[in-house]
């Protein structure tokens, strides 16, 4: 049995095609985020990846949405993620198919 340490990951990620990582695959990515009440996260979308997002706990607004502690929400493809941290929150996420480096999109919004 290998036993490895989240904290050892990259960024919480420990499924998926990057080093270091517990499990190596190009099927799919599977990482634990933990996000802090108020923090900044850039919007962004995927050209080809569906993210599966379980929220352990916390409260968040995603797409005009609030979301709490159970909710399971999925972005497809160019679906639109700005999350905003309503309470520190805990999300386990797992990204379809895994091999796609270079799919994710950033970008700003300007502020009036």
């Amino acid at each position: 049995m290998k036993v490895l340490r989240i904290r050892d990951m990259k960024g919480g990620w420990f499924c998926g095609n990057f080093e270091p990582v517990a499990y190596k695959t190009e099927a799919f990515e599977a990482g634990y985020k933990f996000h802090q009440k108020g923090e900044k996260w850039t919007h962004h979308f995927h050209r080809k990846v569906t993210e599966i997002n379980y929220l352990i706990s916390g409260t968040m607004i995603l797409q005009d949405q609030e979301l709490t502690q159970g909710a399971i929400f999925i972005l497809e493809p160019f679906e639109i993620a700005d999350p905003v941290f309503v309470t520190d929150c805990e999300i386990f996420c797992i990204k379809t198919p895994g091999c796609y480096p270079k799919d994710k999109v950033e970008y700003e919004i300007n502020s009036p």
